[in-house]
């Protein structure tokens, strides 16, 4: 196993779930759980454990609440 630095970013193997949701959060507009869910058919409680494994991985995520909306999730910083 190699070491990981700190700024290290380990990407998701390319056809699998945590592939297309960081591809999702690297959208302009990001994604909302809503999203998500429709998007890999897992339940919010999945999905919200794979933002916090994609925050493991060393991405950056950002979450906005805008009044009267839903919170929307997306990768910022060097992982975008």
């Amino acid at each position: 196993m190699t070491e990981q630095t700190e700024n290290t970013i380990k990407h998701p193997e390319k056809g699998t779930r945590a592939a297309q949701l960081v591809a999702m959060l690297k959208r302009k507009q990001g994604a909302t759980l809503a999203d998500i869910l429709k998007a890999t058919a897992w339940k919010p409680h999945t999905a919200r454990a794979a933002l916090t494994g994609i925050r493991k991985r060393g991405f950056e995520i950002a979450s906005e609440k805008p009044e009267g909306k839903e919170r929307t999730y997306r990768i910022s910083g060097e992982g975008a």
